[in-house]
């Protein structure tokens, strides 16, 4: 079984969240920054603010999905809470 993870980045030039999931983080958010990605290649500044580790990828899909619902607000608040392993 591996780990898993949901993660939430921001562009400050676009003012904008993109929510994912990835077994490597920060791998994927270089991708993101390079344009490698087609949902976020118009900006390259992304900067990692959320992290959520998972033991199944079916956990993680699940909760990524429930996060592509959430607002701005929610978000804000979700970046601040204990969840976020970033801030831990």
């Amino acid at each position: 079984m591996g780990t898993y993870y949901v993660y939430i980045i921001y562009s400050q030039s676009g003012g904008c969240y993109y929510r994912g999931f990835s077994e490597n983080p920060e791998k994927r958010l270089l991708q993101h920054n390079n344009k490698e990605s087609h949902y976020t290649r118009k900006h390259c500044d992304w900067t990692l603010i959320y992290l959520e580790r998972f033991q199944t990828k079916k956990e993680a899909l699940i909760r990524e999905k429930g996060l592509k619902k959430y607002s701005k607000m929610q978000i804000g608040e979700l970046i601040k809470s204990q969840k976020n392993i970033l801030v831990g």
